[in-house]
């Protein structure tokens, strides 16, 4: 297949606010303030944007953030549904975008105030009885108790574990290597905190068998990412992290966060069809990554990734995560900047500043001799994914 995209944009701009657990400002604000850091990363000014990719849950819109910023002429706007699954399809969007002549600079934006304002982790309490196509399947087991985030991918974990043998003992790995990576962040939530397989144990069930370390943070911030051509990003003030590989992903009787009803639930085949894509594009295989960014909203869904990305088998992700193997100087260090456990949970953004530092060689836990770095969007959703290489 010839792939049209690879290799063809750059993020050349990256730029974030503090995160915390109350901000003080409005996400319109964060959102200006993010862009305008992305901005000045890459050397360009708010003239130059004619692009923007947003998440669907974005409360800032296109046009409103375009003006904060101070910008001209807006050729190119769009955004992508079902929450953390946006994170890497909006990079998507902005690589056609630029591949194909409609814009030449795209900012891609997250903006939230997800702990002092509406919190994500509540769940659907509040939910209208009104029925839409879109939340009418919550029907199916809201009734029995099923009502949040953390409830939804217990379903999904108690069956893993069940198949693979696994006990949560490896969520545990996944936990203490986010939390290990974050101690040396200082932009992370819990630097300075990293924690032990004993306090991971420790920490109360919130939904068996899913414990508090388990489930990300609710966090207050802004991300942005400014996206251009590969060519252009050559005379630009940054090295370029060029995007060689970028996919979205949805399979059979998918729903979102609850795809009960498939016949095999130790699986995430949506972002299996990710990694194939990505793998088609850039033309390269799990052996070529050096350091991966996976979206960990929930332990879980780690080991499934990795997985599904070839990293290991079916099943084994329980032993590839132990021993050190997915910390800094192991076999394939994941999210070296904490990840969303221990960084913050900017729906998965974040993750992309942080491939873009590996690539630069700035991040706070850099990996050696990086040449390619996976990024992956939100899990139990239709999803995305990107590879990012070096010039």
């Amino acid at each position: 297949m010839t792939n049209l995209l690879s290799g063809k944009a750059a993020i050349v701009g990256i730029g974030a606010t503090e995160f915390s657990k109350n901000s003080g400002r409005s996400e319109l604000r964060l959102a200006v303030e993010a862009i305008r850091m992305a901005l000045d990363d890459a050397g360009l000014t708010a003239k130059d944007v004619d692009g923007m990719s947003v998440f669907t849950m974005e409360t800032n819109p296109e046009i409103e953030v375009f003006r904060q910023i101070g910008g001209s002429e807006l050729k190119f706007f769009s955004r992508i549904h079902y929450g953390g699954g946006a994170a890497c399809a909006t990079l998507q969007q902005a690589a056609m975008a630029i591949a194909t002549g409609v814009a030449e600079v795209v900012v891609c934006y997250r903006a939230m105030n997800e702990r002092s304002g509406h919190r994500f982790g509540t769940g659907i309490q509040n939910l209208q009885a009104a029925a839409t196509t879109e939340s009418s399947h919550y029907g199916w087991y809201a009734p029995y108790g099923l009502l949040t985030p953390a409830s939804w991918v217990a379903m999904f974990a108690q069956r893993y574990l069940f198949e693979t043998g696994a006990t949560t003992e490896a969520f545990g790995h996944v936990a203490v290597a986010d939390r290990r990576h974050a101690a040396n962040n200082p932009a992370a939530w819990f630097y300075e905190q990293p924690i032990t397989l004993e306090d991971h144990a420790a920490s109360r069930w919130i939904v068996e068998p899913l414990r508090l370390l388990d489930c990300c943070q609710e966090s207050d911030g802004a991300v942005a990412v400014v996206v251009t051509s590969a060519e252009r990003a050559r005379d630009l003030r940054q090295k370029p992290a060029i995007l060689t590989g970028v996919a979205q992903g949805a399979c059979d009787d998918q729903q979102m966060m609850t795809s009960f009803y498939r016949d095999d639930l130790t699986g995430i085949p949506e972002m299996g069809l990710v990694a194939r894509q990505l793998y088609e594009q850039a033309r390269i295989t799990p052996k070529d990554i050096q350091t991966a960014v996976i979206y960990d909203h929930f332990t879980p869904f780690v080991l499934c990734q990795l997985e599904e990305f070839g990293f290991c088998e079916r099943g084994e992700a329980k032993d590839f995560v132990q021993g050190g193997n997915i910390e800094i100087g192991g076999g394939l260090p994941i999210n070296p900047h904490g990840g969303q456990l221990g960084e913050a949970y900017i729906h998965g953004l974040n993750g992309v500043a942080e491939g873009v530092r590996q690539i630069r060689g700035t991040s706070c836990n850099p990996v050696a001799d990086v040449e390619n770095v996976l990024v992956t969007a939100g899990t139990g959703v239709p999803t995305s994914g990107l590879l990012l290489g070096q010039a």
